[in-house]
Order: C-alpha cells, then structure tokens, then sequence
C-alpha cells in the first residue's frame, strides 16, 4: 500500500481541569486518549459517534487548531508536531476545516468575495487580479453567482453559507480537509446538496476528507472508511462496506440499531444502552464502555482491550473488544 496522505499516532488532548486558591490543576479531561489511524489519498474517513465523544476535538488536534497533549500527526510524510509557527502556516495550505455552524464560521462585516479571498491574501498568492479570477472559479465550483461577491453572509440561506465556507477551504488548493458536522445544522433536503458538492470534489480534485458526524446514514453516504469513536478511543475502524455490513463492537452495533428505515415493513430490534455516558474527567477502567454494554464480562471492568484485526491485512477491520479477543474466543 502507498504512504497515506495523513498518519495519526496515539494522539492525546487533555484539558485541565482548575480549581482552588491557587487555580491548581485537580483533574485532566480525557477528550482524545490515544488515537491512531490512516487515512490514505482520495478517500473520505468518516468519524462517528455520540456526541462529547471527541470528535471534534480530535479534528482539531490533527489540524493543530487545538495543540495536542501528546502524539504525531503527520502528513504528506512531514510531521506537524513541533513545527514553528512559520513553518506551520506554510504547511497549512495543505489542510483546512469547513466547519459545523455556518452561521457562526463567517465574519458577518465581510462581504463574501473578501472571506473568500483572504487565505490568498494571508499566504499572498498572485496578483490581486488572479485572486479575483481564483475567486470567481471557487464560486463557480459550488454552484454560486459571481452576484454573491458584493453581498453579505446573513442574506444567504444556511446552505449557501455553508457552500460559501467550502469555497473558503478551497482556496489554497489543500490536500486534506476536515469537515467538522458540516450538514448538521442545515435541512435534510439541503444536506444532500451539501453533500453532493463534497463528493463531486473529491472526484474531480482529488481531496481527502476527514468528515466528522454523528449521523451514521451521513457517514455511509460519504465514507470510504468509518472510524467509531466513543469516549475518547476509536473502538471500531473498517471500510464502510464492511461496517455498515458487520459491525463488531457492541457499540456500534447499537448506533446502527438507531438509523431510521426508510421502508415500513422492515423490522429493526433497536438496542437502546442504558445509563449515562462516563465522564471524560473519570472514565471507567478496563474498557470504557463496559458500564454500559449489554455483553459486558467479568474481564471488561479490570483488562484494557486489545485492537484486533477481524479482516485481513489488505482490508483490516479493526476492534477493541474482549469479544474477539483470542483468549476469550477460545473459550
């Protein structure tokens, strides 16, 4: 298999948590505790899971927006970590977010040709009269009018916006995009559209998505690989043909039992988990989702599980479970 586009190793982003006198530091929050994945060029990894699971937090830290605690991200074979605050803005026309709100992620007292424009501005790419062209092309690539340059953000629809955001992330030509829950706050019947334009550029030019949500009917729709995510920890990672098939992990076994179905006459037991979702702050020993599973063993509350391969090397399908643990199989 070729070198991936980006590498993520054991990667950690503790909060600390303050309080007293002396504003002493009492306790870390667990947001990201040690993930690690691949994702390879012109592919989409999906990142699912309940929400205040991490995800975002874990996108963040990969694009260095949030330092992480401990751990390398590396892409296109260089290493983030470490890297001087010059050399990281160089790298960053390389990797951008659209972001989840896109109410929230544009400058109200920007007309919109100028948010678009300034990451050109700021890495100080061409001629001011190519950076008008480049703009004029970006719109053009989400389905926008050149009319939309003079204007304003909040005299658009949310689904506009969020184009216009994509138009954002565009501009540098990047490699690798994070997209933090970008259909969440919009209607269902402008999500597809959304994420139609996702998908076209990632056939036309070539780019990588890390594509974070808690939808799962999402995640399928977009994914070529699906990574669960649950406190902290991905528990589950496979293709998104072999997850949506065979999901292994109790938990996502129990995500998929929520995803709606659209036919009447088909029947699905939902498994409904029961208790709260652990505290980051204080999460349970051994494996972190034992207070609540449903096939909870006795080794689940002490023993840490271990990752294991139920796939094959060239297609690897990847869970941390006592289930399929080789001790617990054979017996």
């Amino acid at each position: 298999m070729s070198q991936p586009l980006l590498k993520v190793v054991d990667l950690q982003k503790h909060f600390p948590v303050r309080g007293g006198f002396f504003h002493r530091v009492k306790a870390w929050v667990k947001a990201v505790d040690g993930v690690s994945f691949e994702l390879q060029r012109k592919r989409t990894l999906g990142l699912v899971g309940e929400s205040g699971c991490g995800k975002s937090t874990l996108g963040r830290a990969v694009l260095r927006l949030t330092e992480p605690t401990s751990g390398d991200v590396i892409l296109n074979g260089e290493s983030l970590i470490g890297l001087s605050k010059d050399a990281l803005k160089a790298k960053r026309r390389e990797m951008q977010i659209i972001y989840q709100d896109p109410y929230a992620s544009l400058s109200p007292r920007r007309l919109v040709g100028d948010t678009i424009r300034e990451p050109l501005d700021v890495h100080s790419i061409g001629t001011p009269a190519e950076r008008r062209a480049k703009v004029d092309e970006l719109l053009d690539i989400v389905g926008l009018r050149k009319q939309a340059l003079s204007r304003y953000p909040h005299e658009f629809s949310g689904g506009q916006r969020q184009r216009i955001g994509i138009a954002r992330a565009l501009a540098l030509n990047p490699s690798f995009i994070v997209a933090d829950e970008p259909v969440s706050a919009l209607d269902v019947s402008v999500q597809s559209q959304v994420l139609n334009v996702i998908a076209r550029l990632q056939r036309e030019h070539g780019i990588s998505f890390l594509f974070i949500s808690h939808d799962l009917a999402v995640i399928q729709h977009v994914s070529d690989d699906v990574g669960v995510m649950y406190l902290g920890q991905i528990v589950e990672f496979a293709s998104s043909e072999d997850l949506y098939r065979d999901a292994k992990h109790p938990y996502t076994r129990a995500l998929m039992s929520a995803i709606p179905v659209p036919d009447v006459k088909r029947k699905r037991t939902r498994i409904v988990l029961g208790g709260d979702v652990p505290s980051p702050m204080n999460p349970p020993s051994g494996c972190p989702f034992h207070p609540r599973c449903p096939e909870a063993m006795a080794k689940c509350r002490d023993v840490v599980p271990e990752t294991v391969n139920t796939g094959t090397a060239d297609k690897p399908h990847l869970v941390s479970c006592h289930l399929y643990a080789a001790d617990t199989a054979s017996e």
